[in-house]
């Protein structure tokens, strides 16, 4: 692999930078052998980008990096090498969540406003990300409120009778008499 030297153009700032950055992360963990966020700041200052671990860290969780065990080390891969398929869409994560976590919907013109427990928001919209609720144009999360953005009122007040019927909990299962009176 060619190796860059502080002399190479490396974009400043900007995301530029950022997309500068994340490709040569992602050609660095596609080599294997980068086991740390330390060890992946210093191969990219050898290539003249300068990242302090903080950044490193963001652009891990960014780009979904994993780490695995690769023989008596781990190591840094790219999602694709974990050879996982695309989960098809479900409910049954965000139906779960939304029973163990009371959730207020508040409403601002086409901006539904989620309020759940302290540091459950991001929790709650990766769920509703992963959902069948499609309608959405998308979910942007802080520590406990959420906000959902829509395109227009009639895909919002779908979204909403959707959301709340998962809300809703599920009918308890009826136990026959005669299984009690054992």
């Amino acid at each position: 692999m060619d190796r860059a030297g502080p002399q190479s153009r490396v974009p400043a700032n900007g995301r530029a930078a950022r997309r500068a950055r994340q490709q040569q992360i992602r050609d660095l963990v596609s080599g294997g052998g980068i086991g740390s966020q330390q060890q992946l700041a210093d191969e990219l200052a050898e290539r003249g980008f300068e990242a302090t671990q903080a950044t490193v860290s963001r652009d891990i969780a960014e780009l979904g990096l994993a780490k695995v065990m690769r023989g008596d080390h781990s190591a840094y891969v790219n999602p694709e090498a974990l050879g996982r398929e695309a989960r098809p869409p479900s409910d049954e994560r965000l139906r779960r969540i939304l029973a163990d976590i009371p959730v207020t919907v508040g409403r601002s013109g086409l901006i539904l406003v989620l309020t759940g427990q302290p540091g459950t928001a991001n929790v709650i919209a990766q769920a509703i990300d992963e959902s069948t609720l499609t309608e959405q144009v998308g979910t942007v999360a802080g520590d406990n409120t959420l906000i959902v953005l829509f395109p227009a009122e009639p895909a919002l007040e779908r979204w909403l009778a959707r959301f709340e019927s998962l809300q809703a909990p599920a009918e308890p299962a009826t136990i026959p008499t005669e299984a009690l009176a054992r």
